[in-house]
């Protein structure tokens, strides 16, 4: 047994708790009430690991749940994937239900994480170990379960709050809490966290959480919630303008795995290229469908089943200012020819990787802009690459401290840090800061990092900015559905997994769904 909970905690192998027919299964995937385990430091730090893995598992259905869901990236149309890849296309096109499988995996992957620290924290109070141990894990776990809650907030809205290890059938079935009481839980959370966890005193850091990791998510807690707390958030914001984090020279330098949990990354998810399981491969799920991604990655791979998504769309790309040094250094054209000359039932042959900003399309070749910001290749193996995914970094930091001025009035107090991302990016100052050039600045900054469609949802802008754009897309594109970008407020969280209803009645469906 022991093996047993020492292979699942240290390796992650199963991302997801699995679902019974009788009710959601939150509890541990191993049997860690096991006598054997949880008893030395060590124990704790391997369970800790555990707790961190579910993150990973976030990463992807955000990219179609907040990337493509919004204004940034669309989808190649692709005639041969009609059956497996519709549900991605509803989520990006508004037509997604509670049997989606992306939504589904999210909502579970985040009560995995929340499950893995809940056995933690049941246990470390006891713990015959030292007490700065205790307080370092207590602080990371504290934070990992805030994240989760977090991320199902921004998401589902109200859910189930499971503060405490599940061990039966009848301690699962939880109603749902509000939206405000699960906001505040994750501030209670975050503030005994805080002061168990170290600041980031040199770099490269571990990748662990820290206090500036926490006052980050802190920050975006009090400016997400119902309530919103702004004076709370500035003084969470302005710590971290304090500590030691700074904007690297280079923007394309923040994404280079060469230079992996730097001066400017406030928190990462971890990855590492290899044969050891902690590889990602998001980089496919942004490139052509393409039978040959050799030009790309230095290895062949055929990519047309996960390739095709996350497709920077023409006016986002043209939105971005004369010499914005970040352009191409996130977005680049691919050409080829079409295996077949169909642009819906053919992939693409990539021939040439070509500079978005001074492009010239030639006649007998086909182009595709594709996000290129986390490829560094060549790679070693198919499918299977080192880069980090960020979560918080300093600029995005700079950002919301801006954008919370602006919401407080104190808009010349927010223009300094407007500019010094707008500096770095080789931009000139802007004269005033607004809510619309901070959304702007982010939304060009933050580009792919899974951030701009809740930016929409805090500052309130979702329903204006995506009716309009789905409206462009509709006229742009006729096998666009007749009810796709239905977007409506009932609609600004996605839906509890179908199951869950079922088999919980407490929980009830979000409205629209």
């Amino acid at each position: 047994m022991k093996k047993n909970i020492l292979y699942y905690l240290i390796l992650g192998i199963l991302l997801l708790n699995s679902c019974s027919d009788e009710f959601l299964k939150i509890s541990p995937e191993t049997n860690l009430t096991d006598a054997a385990f949880f008893k030395t430091e060590s124990h704790f730090n391997l369970a800790l690991v555990g707790a961190y893995e579910p993150l990973r598992g976030l990463v992807y259905p955000g990219l179609y749940m907040d990337e493509m869901r919004s204004d940034n990236t669309f989808f190649r149309y692709y005639a041969p994937d009609r059956g497996p890849a519709n549900w991605v296309e509803d989520i990006i096109q508004w037509t997604d239900q509670s049997q989606t499988t992306a939504v589904n995996n999210r909502y579970y992957t985040n009560y995995s994480g929340i499950s893995r620290t809940n056995a933690i924290l049941s246990r470390i109070e006891n713990a015959d170990i030292s007490d700065e141990a205790k307080k370092s894990i207590l602080g990371e776990t504290l934070f990992l379960r805030a994240f989760y809650y977090f991320d199902l907030a921004t998401h589902y809205g109200g859910v189930p709050l499971y503060l405490e290890e599940v061990l039966n059938e009848e301690t699962s079935y939880q109603p749902r809490s509000t939206t405000e009481e699960v906001y505040n839980q994750i501030i209670k959370d975050l503030e005994a966290a805080i002061p168990n966890l170290p600041i980031a005193t040199s770099f490269p850091q571990s990748g662990r959480a820290t206090k500036g990791a926490a006052k980050m998510l802190l920050a975006k807690t009090y400016m997400s919630k119902p309530s919103r707390e702004y004076s709370l958030a500035e003084s969470e914001l302005r710590d971290i303008i304090g500590m030691n984090y700074d904007l690297l020279d280079n923007y394309a330098d923040v994404f280079d795995p060469i230079n992996k949990n730097h001066k400017e990354s406030i928190f990462d998810i971890q990855y590492k290229e290899g044969d050891d399981g902690q590889q990602s491969n998001f980089i496919y799920y942004m490139f052509p469908k393409t039978p040959n991604t050799g030009i790309l990655t230095g290895i062949n791979v055929n990519n047309t089943s996960l390739g095709g998504w996350n497709v920077p769309n023409q006016e986002f790309i043209d939105s971005y200012e004369e010499d914005d040094l970040r352009l191409p250094a996130s977005i680049k054209i691919i050409e080829g020819t079409l295996n077949g000359g169909d642009p819906y039932f053919d992939p693409v042959i990539c021939l040439a990787i070509k500079d978005v900003g001074d492009y010239t399309p030639e006649p007998d070749k086909v182009y595709y802009p594709f996000i290129s910001k986390y490829l560094h290749g060549p790679y070693s193996r198919p499918n299977n690459t080192g880069e980090n995914w960020p979560v918080f970094r300093y600029a995005d930091a700079l950002l919301l401290l801006a954008e919370n001025l602006v919401q407080q009035n104190k808009n010349d107090e927010a223009l300094p840090f407007l500019n010094e991302v707008r500096d770095r990016a080789g931009l000139p100052d802007l004269d005033e800061a607004t809510l619309d050039n901070v959304l702007n600045e982010r939304r060009h900054e933050l580009a792919f990092e899974n951030h701009r469609w809740t930016d929409l949802i805090r500052t309130g802008k979702a329903i204006e900015v995506m009716s309009a754009y789905g409206q462009r897309m509709k006229n742009l594109y006729d096998f666009l559905p007749a009810n796709s970008f239905n977007v409506t407020e009932q609609r600004l969280v996605y839906p509890i997994p179908y199951r869950e209803t079922q088999i919980n009645p407490a929980l009830g469906q979000n409205t629209g769904y």
